[in-house]
């Protein structure tokens, strides 16, 4: 985003709060070592009469902030504390999903193991363990797979140690009934009063290896489309509307359910832009992202251009991703080529992650491996596929990892199962 954003004649500063981040895109952006000490740089650009300032955040745990920025007359892209509040607090989040005649599947919220435990022991059935917060790795989470929750309890069992070795915080937990169906996202802009559309509709593969075995990684590669989420959007997301508007939210939120027989069931919310998915929609939109943020800060126009089809996007990673350990040994450093055959134009379908350039050298930096994003546009999911992997074999970095079969799923049985459902065209 920043690069494409530099790219067009904008200028961009970028701030990073983690000091082991501040390799990642080290000459290639402009950094900065304070985010406060820019905000006469931004006052000054919308004293220019132009686009103006725009202050991004692309994490949830900065609310605060965001709303004080508002508050003083700045124009903020990202979730403030409700948003904040509705991705990391999963209870609270599942609480306004259900006041707005959602149908929830039932949660329920520990600060402790033991009393998860004996809960479980109690209410014997399949459950679904979520950290709470923004600092909890995706790769803890666990989906159970016992009819009576007997692997929730052993990892229940060992999870105050493991938190503790890993140094994390815990903010508590929640274990959530187990519901099947058709995980489908659906996602969209809101500029303070009102949701842009299209909408989007998502589906992604958390899963680390092909098949969905190995880690949660948060994604590994997610099949896009702006088109056929009307049904969805207008039955789920649309009537967070109020509520956005009442707490001044502005900028991406998308919403992951569960989609069966007997309904459309929330799962979480991700209340600023998605890894990968920015980087996939970025590809299906027809405006760059200047003009995007435009739309969001006049509230005048309520819809913009997207392409038809779909969007596959793939993350490349390097070891030892989703892990940190070991990554400065392993991977740090790692030249990063491109085959011969490698077109000027495929270059807008590569989406940086965690690279630097160095003595004119684009290599691996950041922290843990996620290297890239590679996307394809087609109007079928074949094509879209065909093209991201194509993109991806052109990329030449030792020991690259990614998975090949993103969309395969949806083509298989979810495309069919959706439909009849009533929930695609």
């Amino acid at each position: 985003m920043y690069l494409r954003l530099l790219r067009a004649g904008h200028e961009v500063r970028v701030y990073s709060h983690d000091f082991a981040e501040s390799g990642v895109m080290a000459g290639l952006v402009p950094r900065v070592e304070s985010w406060r000490a820019q905000l006469d740089w931004i006052r000054d650009a919308d004293g220019e009469g132009g686009v103006g300032g725009v202050i991004v955040f692309e994490e949830a745990s900065a609310g605060a902030e965001q709303d004080q920025l508002r508050r003083d007359g700045f124009f903020v892209i990202g979730g403030g504390s409700f948003g904040d509040r509705l991705e990391n607090d999963r209870a609270f989040g599942q609480r306004v999903l259900a006041e707005l005649d959602l149908c929830c599947a039932p949660m329920h919220e520990f600060s402790g193991h033991e009393a998860a435990i004996a809960f479980v022991r109690e209410h014997p059935q399949r459950y679904v363990l979520k950290l709470n917060g923004s600092e909890a790795a995706a790769f803890r989470n666990f989906v159970g797979r016992s009819d009576d929750g007997a692997d929730v309890i052993a990892v229940l069992q060992g999870l105050p140690s493991r938190l503790s070795t890993a140094g994390v915080s815990a903010q508590g937990f929640v274990l959530m009934e187990h519901i099947t169906g058709i995980e489908t996202g659906v996602g969209a802009y809101f500029d303070g009063e009102q949701f842009l559309l299209p909408a989007c509709i998502d589906w992604e593969h958390k899963c680390f290896f092909n098949g969905d075995l190995g880690e949660l990684t948060g994604e590994m590669g997610t099949l896009v489309s702006y088109r056929g989420s009307e049904r969805l959007f207008s039955g789920t997301l649309a009537r967070l509307a109020p509520l956005l508007r009442e707490h001044g939210y502005v900028g991406y939120i998308n919403l992951n359910t569960i989609i069966n027989e007997r309904g459309v069931w929330p799962l979480e919310l991700t209340c600023r832009f998605g890894y990968p998915g920015f980087a996939i929609l970025g590809a299906l939109q027809e405006l760059g992202w200047a003009e995007l943020f435009q739309l969001l800060r006049e509230r005048r126009k309520r819809t913009f251009a997207t392409k038809p089809g779909f969007g596959v996007g793939v993350v490349l990673t390097l070891p030892p991703f989703p892990y940190r350990f070991g990554y400065e040994q392993l991977s740090k450093g790692l030249p990063i080529q491109w085959s011969p055959e490698l077109a000027e134009h495929e270059r807008e379908h590569l989406h940086y992650g965690e690279v630097a350039l160095v003595d004119g050298q684009l290599v691996a930096s950041g922290v843990s491996g996620y290297l890239m994003v590679v996307t394809g546009v087609g109007a079928t999911v074949e094509r879209a596929q065909a093209e991201a992997y194509a993109l991806a074999k052109k990329v030449i970095v030792p020991n690259l990892r990614y998975r090949t079969d993103i969309g395969e799923r949806f083509m298989r049985s979810e495309q069919a199962g959706l439909r009849r459902l009533g929930y695609l065209d």
